[in-house]
């Protein structure tokens, strides 16, 4: 029996409990009726299982013989629950009603195991880090549906998470700021009003994040605030997915800046029950390189930076909020983190698989109390996420977390370069996530993986989750290197420039990747036959996207020879590409609003006509 995150107390003891038809689950009348919705989420999992429904009753009982009974727990920690399955009874304990849900969100991974024949077991469990979230990109490619938002908290949920991020640049329909999201697809005020309660619901803190500071490209190319980005003209640059990530960071030497960045803010965060916010701030690379160079060169590039996000954050604080920010460069000069505010929580991002300890003790030493180690699921810049770095990463600085008694762990889902890869690819590094800031101990990663291929997938063979991590391994011509290559052929007319990425890339080693992607898909389709609806879709999933990736594969040789000056057509793959495409559009929009899925587009588009030259 294997649960996720793993239970610091696990007893499993003779016998089993028959769930029948008919069988209650009660909640005890002296709970909050807040209790009826974690019942529903109990009750819908039970008949998806067994195929029947059972009644929801609300009773006070002394003798808990023939039912799920939902309880109280004598304690301090509002998310400890006990979980107990005798021959007669299911009772489960918590202190308040989020360990209720916990232990409720336990039952339902033994459910999937064991049907409704449930074998007797003790749990005693509690989290080692109090705040334990998950952070999604939306806004650089990808703008999610209401529904997939909702299927992600429930997610979040099964798996103990308590905190869920959204990182919105233009991605959100602010009143006065059209400009900015025209020719897009924003979440609007009453997609956050929904998601915050749904979250609610689920013990999720939905807490807001907005970039305030640097990557600020849709707002910053606006005709009404161009004049507020640092660098002089860059509005005028042809889009490209790397410019819009390294610019555009917001004038400080202005006050306009900062009256507009208040303004978005107070709008922002009106529409959240969190008393959290992150202001973001991270990777302001061109600061002091344009319009506030003079003011750098008199107070210092540091001063720069703390003075602008002290500013933003006793703003947040002046209206009730705990303000957070990244901690890439505060970390360049850790000292200057006392300039700051001692309220402000400091965001420890790390993604590199053999992380070390040697900017986060920095920061330690430099005096930040409250933090969060942020690591990654590894996704962006990938067809198909790369599980592999995602478990070291996020391993390893779970374990820095615990050591250094940080205030919880936030994993992240970044979208860089059009967000290509499909969310539901992230699900490994999110349980990864979710079971190592729960519990101290770290599983081997073939044990992880064999855990969720059986609770998420219902896999019988457990295989399934470690198929998906050698899909992520064949990609001789990684998206990253697509894109890069193509903007600097199309953007900046240097295809010497562009043949330098060709080092990084593995033109040698397609025809292997490819036979071992053949394979690979092979084994999924096998398991289609046996595969639950949720795990069918993530199946297929993945199968368009292998499909995505061999032609990527087949792409590189002839663009390496291209770049070598041989004249080398192939109307053929391009025809391929553009077919694929097509196939691709429809999964992103089982997920996705429409969003920015046309650059994606434009890229193979410019591929297909490459090929055609």
């Amino acid at each position: 029996m294997y649960l996720l995150p793993h239970p610091k107390s696990f007893e499993e003891k003779a016998g089993t409990f028959l769930l029948q038809h008919g069988c209650p689950i009660v909640i005890d009348s002296q709970l909050s009726s807040e209790l009826y919705t974690v019942a529903q989420t109990l009750q819908a999992e039970i008949c998806e299982i067994t195929g029947f429904t059972l009644p929801i009753l609300r009773l006070h009982k002394e003798e808990t013989a023939g039912c799920i009974y939902l309880t109280s727990l004598e304690g301090d920690n509002p998310e400890a629950y006990e979980l107990e399955i005798t021959e007669t009874s299911v009772v489960i304990c918590g202190v308040a009603s989020a360990g209720i849900l916990y232990g409720v969100s336990s039952l339902r991974q033994v459910l999937r195991q064991a049907g409704a024949l449930l074998p007797c077991m003790m749990i005693q469990d509690y989290p080692s880090l109090p705040a334990r979230g998950y952070y999604f990109d939306t806004s650089r490619g990808r703008v999610p549906t209401l529904d997939s938002l909702k299927k992600l908290v429930d997610t979040l949920s099964l798996y103990k998470l308590n905190q869920l991020q959204l990182y919105i640049e233009h991605s959100y329909l602010f009143q006065d700021l059209s400009e900015m999201w025209r020719d897009d697809t924003p979440l609007t005020a009453e997609d956050i009003l929904t998601l915050d309660r749904y979250c609610q619901e689920r013990n999720i803190e939905l807490i807001p994040s907005l970039a305030s500071f640097g990557h600020l490209y849709k707002l910053l190319c606006t005709k009404s605030y161009q004049h507020l980005c640092e660098l002089e003209g860059s509005n005028a640059d042809a889009f490209s997915f790397d410019g819009r990530m390294a610019h555009h960071t917001a004038d400080v030497s202005n006050p306009e800046s900062q009256k507009l960045v208040k303004k978005m803010l107070t709008e922002y965060m009106q529409l959240f029950t969190s008393r959290h916010f992150n202001l973001c701030a991270d990777e302001t690379f061109d600061l002091g390189k344009g319009r506030s160079k003079a003011l750098a060169e008199k107070k210092g590039l540091t001063s720069l930076y703390t003075d602008f996000v002290s500013m933003l954050a006793d703003f947040l604080l002046e209206n009730g909020r705990t303000p957070m920010f990244w901690s890439d460069i505060i970390c360049e000069d850790a000292q200057a983190i006392t300039t700051l505010p001692k309220e402000l929580i400091c965001l420890h991002w790390d993604y590199a698989p053999d992380v070390s300890e040697d900017r986060l003790k920095r920061l330690v030493d430099a005096g930040a109390k409250q933090l969060y180690v942020c690591p990654g699921v590894h996704g962006w810049n990938h067809l198909m996420n790369n599980q592999h770095n995602a478990y070291e990463n996020i391993s390893r600085l779970a374990v820095m977390g615990h050591q250094y008694q940080a205030m919880g762990m936030l994993t992240t889902d970044w979208g860089d370069f059009g967000h290509i890869n499909h969310p539901d690819f992230s699900l490994p590094g999110l349980v990864y996530g979710a079971a190592f800031s729960w519990d101290t101990q770290i599983l081997p990663e073939d044990e992880i993986n064999r855990q969720i291929s059986a609770i998420q997938y219902q896999d019988d063979s457990q295989t399934l989750v470690d198929t998906f991590r050698s899909l992520g391994q064949q990609e001789a011509f990684p998206w990253y290197f697509v894109v890069r290559i193509m903007e600097t052929l199309s953007i900046q007319k240097d295809p010497a420039r562009a043949a330098e990425f060709l080092k990084d890339c593995a033109p040698d080693r397609w025809k292997e990747d490819n036979t071992r992607i053949d394979t690979l898909e092979r084994a999924l389709y096998a398991a289609l036959r046996t595969a639950k609806p949720e795990a069918a879709a993530v199946i297929n999933a993945y199968i368009t996207a292998a499909d995505g990736q061999k032609l990527l594969n087949r792409l590189l040789p002839v663009i390496e020879q291209k770049l070598k000056g041989a004249d080398l057509q192939d109307p053929t793959l391009a025809g391929e590409l553009e077919t694929w495409l097509v196939s691709f559009k429809k999964l992103w929009l089982t997920v996705s609003r429409e969003s920015e899925f046309y650059r994606i587009a434009h890229i193979f588009n410019q591929y297909a006509d490459y090929l055609r030259v």
